[in-house]
Order: C-alpha cells, then sequence, then structure tokens
C-alpha cells in the first residue's frame, strides 16, 4: 500500500492520537488480522469545507428530512456497521483491534459518529477522530439510499459551525469527488495539519 509503515500491534489510544496529529493513521489487512499498520499517504484527501456542495437533488432530499440524524448516540454501531461485509464492500480494513481502539477514542471524546435512523433502525452513518480544529473522517454506511451522505452533509455543517478547518478523507473517491474533495500532495497537507494542530481541541459532542 502506498506510503504504509511499518507494522505495530502494541498501539495504544494516546499514541493513536499522536501518529494523527503528525499525519498517520492505522489499516489493517482484513478484518480477520489482528495486526495493524501506519500508513502515511503522498497524496491525501481532503474535503474543504469551504467548498463543500451538494446536488440539487441531495440538497431537496435533505430538507425533506427522511432521517433522524443523531450524534454519537451509538458510535458501537457505526463502526460495526463500517466493518461489515456487504455486496458493495466485500473486504475490510476494520478489525477487532481497530474497533477496540476507536471505542476507547471515543469514550475519551476524540472519536465520534454521525447517524441516520429511520424509527428504531440505524440505517446509515460514518465515524472519524476530532483532534485540534481537525476531523479525520475514517469510513461510512448506507442501508437506505442517501443515508451515508446526508450524515456527511450534517457532519460539514456542525463542523463549520464550530470552527474546525481541516476534513481529512484519507484518500479521494469519485464519490467524494463530487462533494468537492481534493486531492492534497503530502507537505501541503502537512502545512494544513500543523496550523490545525495549533488549535485547542475543539468541541464536536453536544448540542
Amino acid at each position: 500500500m502506498p506510503g504504509a509503515r511499518g507494522r505495530n500491534p502494541g498501539i495504544t489510544p494516546e499514541i493513536l492520537l499522536r501518529a494523527y496529529s503528525i499525519g498517520l493513521f492505522p489499516m489493517a489487512e482484513s478484518a480477520d488480522d489482528p495486526e495493524i499498520f501506519w500508513v502515511e499517504p503522498e497524496i491525501r484527501g481532503v474535503l474543504p469545507l469551504d467548498a463543500f456542495h451538494i446536488s440539487k437533488s441531495l440538497a431537496k432530499t435533505v430538507r425533506q428530512k427522511p432521517f433522524d440524524i443523531r450524534f454519537n448516540s451509538d458510535f458501537a454501531g457505526v463502526i460495526a456497521a463500517c466493518a461489515e461485509y456487504t455486496n458493495g464492500r466485500p473486504s475490510t480494513w476494520i478489525n477487532q483491534t481497530i474497533r477496540s481502539l476507536y471505542q476507547t477514542l471515543h469514550h475519551i471524546g476524540h472519536a465520534h459518529s454521525v447517524e441516520a435512523w429511520d424509527g428504531d433502525k440505524l440505517v446509515g452513518g460514518l465515524y472519524g477522530v476530532s483532534l485540534g480544529s481537525a476531523f479525520f473522517g475514517e469510513s461510512m454506511f448506507s442501508r437506505q439510499t442517501d443515508a451515508s451522505k446526508i450524515c456527511l452533509v450534517h457532519l460539514v455543517e456542525r463542523l463549520r459551525h464550530r470552527n474546525f478547518t481541516l476534513l481529512d478523507t484519507q484518500f479521494t473517491t469519485e464519490h467524494l469527488k463530487t462533494f468537492g474533495a481534493i486531492d492534497v500532495p503530502k507537505d501541503d497537507y502537512v502545512k494544513m495539519l500543523e496550523k490545525a494542530m495549533e488549535s485547542p481541541n475543539l468541541s464536536f459532542s453536544g448540542g
């Protein structure tokens, strides 16, 4: 994998946060592989908060409020759903080690979920890590049309409202590019990250 560094099974939540602060994030080869390794892409995916845009059809759907949007009400459920094998996702990099680490980050206020609920059913969501004025998006899932997209819209709205400056998507995809995601060379990304790390930890939860 481009930009991958050596394996390190002895990762603690504190080490994980330090890694994010310098541009690294962990992945696993598969859900069944207990080990994880550091990744530092040469080209980083970033979704500029001031350039985020959505289609007219999605904007109309958002206004119709088809889902109950919640924050951090079922973090475990979101990460479990992101780790599931589906027809569209025959493999996953989220293993039990990663799930445990991020659960701990959630408990100490650094990992968060945005959730779409249809009644009592969790039908879409995303999760990521907040540090300084940066939010590092990790993964998303959708069980109903537009559920994860609507969660992304609400994520960006919250980050803007709370003065976050960086939304890291790790890599870009054609899907994310439709929202305005761009490829950023590592040297430029490091400058953006350093600026975000100069900020005190901004609040994501509550309100």
